[in-house]
C-alpha cells in the first residue's frame, strides 16, 4: 500500500499529478470549504493571520473560524480576531467556545459579545484541561460539559452552532460507540453542524460517518482536514489526540524529508485524500489552516476551488 501510495503521489515539474489527470477524465464538483485559524500572541503572529485570511478569502468560504486557546487562554484573542476577521472580510466567522475556567455567566458574556460583533456561528467545545492539569475540571458555577453549553446557546437562537467530532475515538471515549453516543447528544443539545479532527485516510471518515448514520445521525458532518505543514509537529498533534498515524503515512514522510520534498508530498496526499472523500459524496471541508495559507490554498487549487472574482475587480 505505502509503494503505491508513494508512487501516485510523487511527481516532478512538468507531469501531471493522478488527481489532474482524474479531473480532465471525470470532473469533480469543487467542494465547499472553510479555514480554521488561530489567534496571533505577538505583532508578527498577527500578520501572518491577516496574510492567512488575505490569501484564503477570495476562495469563498462559508467560514472562518478562530480557535480558542487551550485552557481558555486565548478568550478575548479570540472574540477581538474574530471581530476584525468578520468585519475586514465580510465573511461569516465561527469563533470557538469552551468550558474551561469560567461561569456559565462569563461564558454565556462571551458568546452574546461575539453576537454584538457580528460573529453569529459558535464552535462550541468543551476545551483541553487548563494548564498544569492532566484532565477537564469543570468550573464550580460553570458548564460541566460541551452539551450543556451547546443547549444555553441553542436557547438563544442567535447562533449556528458547530461542535467537534472524532472520527478516531476521541483519547477519552470508553469507544466509538461512545464516542458516537457523544456526538448524537450533542447534536440533540441543538449543534447544527459537527467538524470533525483530521486524520489520514479517506476510510477512517467514511467509516464513521456510516456509523453516525446507523445511530440516527442526520445533521452534517464536515471532515476536518489538516495539510502538513511539518510532519513533526503534525504527528506529535495527532498523538495527542487520539489520530491513527498509518506506517505508510509515517514512512512516506520520513522519505520526502530526506529528499527535500515535504511540501511537494503534503500537498499530493492531502489532494488526494480530499480528492477520495468527494467521489465518496463529500461536499464540504474544513481545513486547519495553521496560519499557513500555501498548501492549503494548492490542495483548493487541485481540488477546484478558485478565487471568486466579481466583475468590479477585473474593471
Amino acid at each position: 500500500m505505502f509503494k503505491m501510495k508513494v508512487m501516485n503521489l510523487s511527481h516532478t515539474a512538468g507531469c501531471e499529478t493522478r488527481d489532474e489527470t482524474r479531473q480532465k477524465d471525470h470532473p469533480m464538483t469543487a467542494p465547499a470549504v472553510s479555514f480554521e485559524v488561530f489567534p496571533p500572541r505577538s505583532v508578527d503572529a498577527a500578520f501572518k493571520l491577516w496574510d492567512t485570511a488575505q490569501a484564503l478569502a477570495p476562495l469563498a468560504p462559508r467560514f472562518f473560524s478562530v480557535t480558542y486557546g487551550a485552557g481558555g487562554t486565548t478568550r478575548d484573542l479570540t472574540h477581538d480576531s474574530a471581530h476584525v476577521l468578520h468585519r475586514t472580510s465580510g465573511l461569516p466567522v465561527a469563533g470557538h467556545l469552551t468550558c474551561v475556567g469560567a461561569t456559565r455567566a462569563e461564558t454565556m458574556d462571551v458568546a452574546h459579545k461575539f453576537a454584538d460583533a457580528g460573529v453569529r456561528d459558535i464552535v462550541a467545545l468543551r476545551g483541553d484541561p487548563q494548564a498544569g492539569t492532566d484532565k477537564f475540571e469543570a468550573h464550580p458555577d460553570g458548564f460541566a460539559d460541551s452539551c450543556e453549553l451547546i443547549e444555553a446557546l441553542a436557547k438563544t437562537g442567535k447562533f449556528t452552532i458547530r461542535v467537534g467530532a472524532y472520527p478516531d475515538p476521541h483519547p477519552e471515549a470508553a469507544n466509538q460507540q461512545a464516542n458516537i453516543d457523544w456526538l448524537k447528544r450533542k447534536f440533540d443539545a441543538g449543534a447544527d453542524e459537527a467538524l470533525t479532527q483530521f486524520f489520514f485516510e479517506a476510510d477512517t471518515f467514511l467509516r464513521f460517518r456510516d456509523a453516525c448514520a446507523k445511530a440516527g445521525i442526520d445533521k452534517p458532518i464536515t471532515p476536518g482536514i489538516m495539510p502538513v505543514v511539518n510532519w513533526k509537529s503534525a504527528r506529535n498533534f495527532a498523538t495527542r489526540c487520539g489520530a491513527v498515524v498509518p506506517d505508510w503515512v509515517d514512512q512516506a514522510f520520513d522519505a520526502a524529508i530526506r529528499d527535500d520534498r515535504h511540501d511537494l508530498l503534503a500537498t499530493a496526499l492531502c489532494t488526494e485524500l480530499c480528492s477520495e472523500l468527494i467521489d465518496e459524496g463529500v461536499d464540504s471541508l474544513h481545513f486547519y489552516t495553521l496560519n499557513r495559507a500555501e498548501l492549503t490554498r494548492n490542495v483548493c487549487r487541485a481540488l477546484g476551488v478558485t478565487p471568486q472574482v466579481a466583475l468590479a475587480d477585473v474593471a
